[in-house]
């Protein structure tokens, strides 16, 4: 569990999750350029350490990392650990780390997709509800989760990926109106296709070419979903195209966009 410490004389923090690339790299970018200290997590050591080195050197900020596989058991616990032992002063927490197992659910193995619940979900929640207490005693504090504009309909081959983002969507702006009237305000970014790895990891080559024509850069994602948590906004729809075809989906019979979203994401 390699690890970077901290100056002591930063006193404010933002915990990002799943930090190393796309939209959570930009996330940590934007926000240090803000004047946060940062607290990154994700699995990639040298990219986690070069992006603490490349924060440092733009920004008058302290930046450090944790290399974690948040799959593993007791992936909070250790955040939460690492916090503690660093005296670490956290006011943002943003859950964005997560991926795609693509395949229809029988074809794949429980172990596989069940690994990326636990990345999706599992952790989510738990680094959500261990955080609270902290973010009670501060004066404005904020909670950020990443979602998916996948969360709005039904997948087919990538069922269980975008029944993950409809928990993360629904979960989220519940606990939006729930901290309402408290000093914490939670807001759910949920992006459509971003330039990043994910397609690459999930293993839809075959998607690239239709994706690349409505993907968006991961630096006007982070923007978006920035400018809303500190707008204290319950949730942000980066893109005009993504919140067109969100909008659409309510009136559009479930069967019908079922069958086309299959269409697009099943191999030809």
């Amino acid at each position: 569990m390699p690890t970077q410490t901290h100056n002591p004389k930063y006193m404010s923090y933002a915990l990002i999750t799943g930090a190393s690339k796309g939209i959570g790299k930009e996330l940590a970018l934007q926000l240090a350029a803000k004047g946060y200290s940062l607290l990154l997590v994700a699995r990639a050591e040298q990219e986690l350490k070069d992006l603490c080195e490349e924060v440092k050197s733009k920004s008058n900020v302290d930046a450090a990392y944790l290399a974690l596989d948040l799959s593993t058991a007791g992936a909070a616990d250790k955040i939460m650990q690492w916090i503690a032992q660093g005296g670490y002063d956290v006011n943002i927490l943003i859950n964005n780390a997560g991926y795609g197992q693509w395949g229809a659910f029988a074809d794949q193995t429980l172990e596989a997709q069940q690994t990326m619940l636990q990345v999706n979900i599992g952790v989510l929640v738990e680094l959500t509800y261990k955080m609270i207490p902290m973010l009670r005693t501060k004066q404005k504090a904020y909670i950020m989760n990443t979602g998916s504009t996948t969360a709005f309909q039904a997948i087919p081959t990538f069922g269980l990926y975008a029944a993950s983002k409809s928990f993360v969507h629904s979960f989220t702006r519940a606990l939006h109106h729930e901290m309402m009237g408290s000093n914490i305000s939670v807001t759910l970014l949920s992006p459509g296709t971003t330039r990043s790895n994910f397609v690459n990891r999930a293993d839809m080559d075959h998607v690239k070419e239709t994706a690349e024509k409505v993907a968006m850069n991961p630096d006007a994602v982070a923007k978006s979903g920035i400018d809303a948590m500190f707008a204290g906004k319950i949730e942000t729809i980066p893109g005009f195209i993504n919140q067109i075809s969100v909008f659409s989906l309510r009136f559009s019979p479930r069967k019908m966009v079922e069958n086309i979203a299959g269409n697009i994401y099943r191999k030809k």
